[in-house]
């Protein structure tokens, strides 16, 4: 009778034990055609550009709140809504500009030459006057022993800085760069322009001049300069933004180096002196004078969220949160021809690619152990301002957010044998995604262009920042069936010829294979790791570990 009772006993322990649920029909779910139509629809003229508080943006939630409703899941805001308002501040800057250099004008041609404006929340910024300096790179790094200012006052002035972290030689080879100061050829958040705009914020100084390069920012300058005289956005602070350096701008590196000139220095020797961390902030013979009229609006954007309950009772209350930025650059009346920015690739591709896994996660069952957020966030092409809104006012509490995966850009090239993790070496996401990559018969690599900062450029950085586990990956660049270097080419001429330009449109050459593959892997990943035991973290040396070790003890 033993045996008997003991495959009884199995039998009903096996009843009892929780059913796997089956994710190919989820899987199977996600099509490069569903993938169209959602970009189509989202890309299209009617949908303006979908920027914050225009009659695009009120298309694009109506969309996405449809969408979430018709597969049947429950709103994201607690309050029981599908949206989660974000308030910002609408600016758009008239900017006078006179730069003297003993005694001679310095001829500038705004949106060519030179992008300025204001983010304080004021109608009139004067700054009259003021001595340039040029401070390098504008960074204080302690932990590089580094520091551009020197100590050097540069309360009221104009500072004039780098894009990007100082490229310092390796001692021991010379055509390399040195990986123990800035990560090497990676970029920090140090050259960021957010950054270089905070510290001078922090410094005190009236005005901030970055001087731009098309290889160290990642884009060409027609991508600043397609903001000149545009509506820009923040969000809404109590202090009204009085805190922020009152000018923030931009100008071209020939444009620098003719101000250098007449100013009698040279700025290729300045720029090289400023590779070394003995650099001193050099006083240009020359003086800044800007009146800029702000014309302002509030605006109630919003950020669309929709949840998927857990199945299990107790983890129910912790949670994935997948995220893609909805909103692109609007029209520009001031354009000859085609003046709506499509942002069909950005990111068009990534809300579809959101709606497309809400809708394959919907089709699991039972559902994973913890719930799933969808959230499509506003204002990332203003400085990631919707994902900073909800990090920073968190819906559901971060510390019981596992991860954040994070969609912008999907690939339009076919499918590639590899899959790009930015920043990969963070976090154990990394093994997750690695783990399931292998399972496609493919491979993760990191960044190809580490030295562009994608990391610090898209919605997930504000999770980061808040100490929360974020996966964001890119296009792979081995794609299959092209000749060797096919896919960072098809980057690259996206970077150049289309990226933040009207001619961000559906190409009659796509293939959304590709596309489709990553976004099957993403949704495994958010599976299992909403099944796992334990919560993803950050890998030693992560300079987000700390908040997240803060936050959980």
């Amino acid at each position: 009778m033993k045996p008997v009772v003991a495959a009884l006993t199995l039998a009903m322990c096996i009843s009892c034990a929780p059913k796997q649920a089956d994710l190919h029909p989820a899987i199977d779910s996600i099509t490069s055609a569903d993938l169209l139509a959602h970009i189509k629809t989202l890309a299209s003229d009617e949908y303006e550009g979908r920027s914050p508080g225009t009659h695009g943006e009120d298309l694009t939630v109506a969309y996405l709140t449809d969408r979430f409703k018709k597969m049947g899941l429950t709103p994201g805001n607690p309050d029981g809504t599908y949206i989660q308002k974000v308030p910002l501040v609408g600016y758009t800057s008239d900017t006078k500009v006179v730069i003297t250099a003993k005694g001679r004008k310095l001829a500038m041609t705004p949106r060519t030459e030179y992008v300025a404006g204001s983010r304080r929340y004021t109608a009139d910024i004067k700054v009259p006057a003021s001595d340039i300096v040029f401070v390098g790179y504008g960074i204080v790094a302690p932990e590089y022993h580094w520091d551009d200012y020197k100590g050097v006052d540069v309360k009221g002035k104009t500072i004039l800085m780098l894009v990007n972290d100082p490229p310092v030689p390796d001692p021991s080879d010379p055509s390399r760069l040195d990986e123990k100061m800035f990560k090497g050829k990676a970029m920090t958040y140090y050259g960021r322009w957010t950054y270089k705009y905070e510290i001078a914020s922090e410094k005190g100084a009236a005005a901030a001049l970055i001087v731009h390069e098309t290889g160290p920012a990642g884009y060409p300058f027609e991508v600043v300069g397609s903001r000149h005289g545009r509506e820009d956005f923040d969000i809404q602070k109590p202090d009204k933004n009085m805190s922020r350096v009152p000018v923030e701008g931009w100008i071209t590196y020939d444009k620098a180096a003719e101000l250098c000139k007449m100013a009698g220095q040279d700025l290729a020797a300045l720029k090289k002196a400023a590779v070394s961390k003995d650099f001193h902030p050099v006083t240009l013979e020359a003086k800044a004078s800007f009146d800029i009229k702000n014309t302002l609006r509030e605006v109630d954007s919003k950020n669309v969220i929709a949840k998927l309950e857990g199945s299990d009772p107790q983890l129910k209350n912790q949670y994935v949160i997948y995220t893609a930025h909805w909103d692109h650059l609007g029209k520009d009346p001031s354009l000859k021809g085609d003046q709506i920015y499509n942002g069909a690739l950005d990111n068009g591709s990534g809300t579809a690619g959101l709606l497309e896994l809400a809708q394959a996660f919907a089709k699991i069952s039972p559902a994973p152990k913890r719930s799933i957020l969808f959230l499509s966030v506003t204002a990332e092409e203003r400085g990631l301002l919707g994902a900073k809104y909800y990090a920073e006012n968190p819906l559901y509490p971060l510390k019981d957010t596992l991860a954040n995966i994070n969609m912008d850009v999907l690939n339009p090239w076919g499918r590639s044998k590899d899959v790009r993790v930015i920043g990969l070496g963070n976090s154990t996401l990394d093994d997750v995604i690695g783990e399931l990559a292998k399972s496609q018969g493919r491979v993760i690599v990191g960044d190809a262009e580490p030295e562009k900062g994608h990391y610090y450029r898209s919605d997930h950085f504000e999770f980061a920042k808040q100490g929360v586990p974020a996966l964001y990956t890119n296009q792979g660049v081995e794609i299959i069936g092209k000749p060797d270097g096919y896919g960072l080419q098809k980057i690259k001429e996206y970077d150049t010829n289309d990226y933040h330009k009207v001619s961000d449109e559906i190409k009659p050459d796509w293939d959304l294979g590709g596309a489709v593959e990553d976004l099957q892997l993403l949704l495994q990943v958010g599976y299992k790791v909403a099944e796992a035991d334990r919560f993803p973290e950050w890998k030693p040396g992560s300079e987000f570990k700390a908040k997240r070790d803060a936050m959980m003890h």
